[in-house]
């Protein structure tokens, strides 16, 4: 054979060599992407929520039950003063003592003299056992102690001011009054003697 025709055989060969390893190539299965992990809303990873802890049940406080016309009866009021009468449009305000019974079930009464104007408001509730060292804590802070108000167990305070202010603690009652017509301790000392007496033991 002479050389060009070896020269040809070769080139053939190398041709169709060369087109076998591409027809092989062209039959190797494309490499399949693995699945890209699903991004969450927050971005980062899923976690199952933490339960959220119940609250604790608050202590109750303990009713009152007993009304203001025996919290004070009329007969005492009329010997405390004749001209103070019922005050049926009374409701205590917002931020005060007396609310503070009101909303603890207690029970709130007001007097109005029809002469002078002059209002006394009485309250009597039985706080959560919780609370009472609180109550206790801020009369000594703001008021004075009253020992005539009853002896211990009883504690009694008053705070001078546009208004007198009593708060007397016995066994779980509180108990506040306040009025302009308390100028000392013992312009209320009667009626507080009427509501010590009229309460239940507690």
């Amino acid at each position: 054979m002479s050389f060009p025709a070896r020269s040809a055989l070769r080139i053939a060969t190398v041709a169709a060599a060369l087109a076998g390893a591409l027809a092989l190539a062209g039959c190797t299965p494309a490499a399949t992407p693995s699945p890209s992990p699903t991004a969450t809303a927050g971005g980062g990873s899923t976690a199952k929520p933490t339960p959220t802890p119940t609250p604790t049940a608050t202590e109750p406080a303990t009713p009152v039950t007993i009304g203001c016309d025996q919290l004070v009866t009329s007969d005492q009021m009329y010997a405390f003063n004749p001209n103070f009468g019922a005050n049926p449009n009374y409701s205590p305000k917002d931020g005060s003592l007396e609310k503070k019974a009101a909303d603890w079930q207690g029970v709130t009464c007001s007097w109005l003299n029809q002469t002078s104007g002059d209002v006394i408001q009485i309250a009597v509730a039985q706080p959560p056992a919780s609370q009472l060292d609180a109550l206790k804590n801020a009369a000594i802070t703001d008021s004075q102690p009253v020992p005539t108000y009853g002896a211990p167990p009883i504690e009694g305070y008053f705070k001078t001011g546009e208004s007198g202010q009593v708060q007397i603690f016995r066994g779980g009652f509180w108990i506040v009054a306040e009025s302009t017509a308390f100028f000392e301790p013992g312009d209320a000392a009667p009626l507080m003697e009427n509501v010590l007496g009229n309460l239940p033991a507690s």
